[in-house]
């Protein structure tokens, strides 16, 4: 059986690399998420009260979808 050291220390600058990238990963999920919350409200914006009575909102609970 072998041995492996397995505390050897990350190359130089590999921490920042990977925080820079998962802080870039998260800004593009958030931009997704606001997305689609902001083309769902204004898809609910043109339904008419009647339609939006229909599925159990008013136009106040729109400004309230995706927050």
């Amino acid at each position: 059986m072998a041995a492996y050291e397995t505390s050897a220390a990350a190359p130089f600058g590999a921490i920042t690399v990977y925080r820079f990238v998962q802080t870039l990963a998260e800004g593009s999920d958030a931009f997704r998420r606001w997305n689609s919350a902001r083309v769902t409200r204004k898809a609910l914006h043109r339904l008419s009260n009647r339609e939006l009575d229909d599925i159990g909102l008013c136009r106040g609970d729109i400004e309230m979808i995706g927050r």
